[in-house]
């Protein structure tokens, strides 16, 4: 259907249980088999063009050709009865389109599980489900068969599209987070923090998912201040991983108060307290 949509015409099946109709495909098919790919059969070609140099004879030599019961050629029923009926050929070719259901993510996105990537939609739709059609060259998301987002298709996995114009005023400020963007909000805390947000963007594959993690350690100054942030942070990272759940225990339960004792393996001493299981020496 959509095939016979982009060329403006109509695709007229056969009718069910009328083997009459299958049997002039078939013979067609049979003819242009006898006609033009058997007499090829036995040839060896080195090129493309060459190959199609020679279908073009002989597809010209077939269209000749009188039928049996008709004292007319292809060529010529096909300029008496179906060259005046002929429109002009769509300006793009046609693409194979693929269709998928997509729930707007609350970040104005929706995703496609195929390339891994997010395309973004207005922030009226989100939570809405939304139907994505995707060529290889272009994305669109229809909701109740209406257009409300276009994008060029990209292949970059964990990537995303945004049209800042979809985006509400929260969701502009979020698309423009980057690794220099949280470097420069943590300089006013200290060496440490700076040092650890950098660590914790860096070390993920897709930098997008740290950035929440960045924006939640950062916001912790509201409850505990600066300098404790800051004091968290040196602690956290004498540990393998960054998280930003690291910082949040770290400050709740006052670990940042406590001196850092290192033992000799760089690995910073675990301080005796209520929760500790089993033997820690």
């Amino acid at each position: 259907k959509d095939f016979a949509l982009h060329h403006n015409c109509v695709v007229d099946p056969t009718r069910p249980y009328s083997p009459q109709d299958k049997a002039l495909v078939e013979g067609a098919v049979k003819l242009v088999y006898k006609r033009i790919f058997y007499p090829l059969n036995k040839h060896t070609f080195f090129s493309l063009k060459d190959i199609n140099d020679e279908l073009s004879k002989l597809l010209e030599l077939y269209n000749n050709y009188q039928f049996s019961q008709r004292k007319r050629t292809r060529k010529e029923e096909f300029h008496s009865l179906e060259r005046a009926f002929l429109q002009e050929l769509p300006t793009q070719p046609y693409q194979k389109k693929e269709f998928k259901s997509a729930k707007v993510q609350k970040t104005g996105h929706v995703f496609i599980s195929e390339d891994k990537h997010y395309y973004s939609v207005p922030y009226s739709y989100i939570s809405k489900q939304t139907e994505v059609h995707y060529t290889a060259d272009f994305v669109e998301v229809f909701y109740k068969n209406e257009r409300i987002a276009s994008h060029k298709r990209d292949y970059r996995s964990g990537k995303y599209s945004t049209n800042k114009d979809h985006l509400s005023s929260s969701h502009k400020a979020y698309s423009e987070w980057s690794l220099e963007f949280f470097q420069e909000k943590s300089d006013r805390f200290g060496e440490h923090t700076k040092q650890y947000i950098t660590e914790l963007i860096e070390g993920k594959s897709y930098p997008e998912i740290a950035y929440k993690q960045a924006m939640g350690i950062l916001s912790f100054h509201k409850t505990y201040g600066h300098q404790r942030v800051e004091d968290a942070c040196l602690r956290a990272g004498f540990h393998e991983q960054r998280h930003f759940h690291i910082i949040e225990n770290i400050l709740k339960n006052s670990l940042d108060k406590t001196p850092i004792e290192v033992d000799e393996k760089g690995k910073v001493h675990i301080p005796q307290h209520q929760n500790l299981r089993g033997n820690f020496k």
